[in-house]
């Protein structure tokens, strides 16, 4: 169990109920995908991946933004036991996806400049350390079943 104080939670949900899942999912993901190419292998299905402009324009590439997005939402909700929220998602990227643990620290990180970016001067040095270490404390559980 993760101890959080009252300022890191408070950054967390202020950080969050900031965001716009429509821009900040599925820029990240996007990004994710463009920087770490390949990354993509996970993503046959949604076609042409070719290039950034087609990444930034698949309309599969925004939804499954979204989706991780909503991910997000519930260990914010649920930031006392993020661990066993993700449970069945750590399953699933484990035993059914077989999604390499490393690639959730690349879109963490592909999250955290999107977020900053979309915050800008309020993303401050606190704000950021307080949101690294939920976003290290989200990879942790993705990565659960790994282990």
């Amino acid at each position: 169990m993760v101890a959080w104080t009252d300022a890191e939670r408070n950054a967390i949900t202020s950080v969050f109920a900031k965001l716009n899942p429509d821009v900040v999912g599925p820029n990240a993901l996007a990004r994710c995908l463009i920087v770490y190419p390949w990354t993509q292998r996970y993503f046959s299905k949604f076609g042409n991946l070719y290039s950034a402009e087609t990444i930034l324009g698949n309309p599969m590439v925004a939804a499954h933004g979204k989706v991780v997005f909503g991910g997000l939402e519930m260990a914010v909700k649920n930031l006392d036991d993020i661990k066993k929220t993700f449970a069945p998602l750590s399953e699933l990227h484990s035993e059914k996806l077989h999604v390499d643990p490393d690639n959730f620290r690349l879109l963490a990180d592909c999250i955290t400049i999107v977020v900053a970016s979309q915050l800008g001067s309020a993303f401050t040095a606190e704000v950021q350390a307080a949101w690294q270490k939920f976003m290290a404390v989200v990879v942790s559980g993705l990565c659960r079943q790994y282990h």
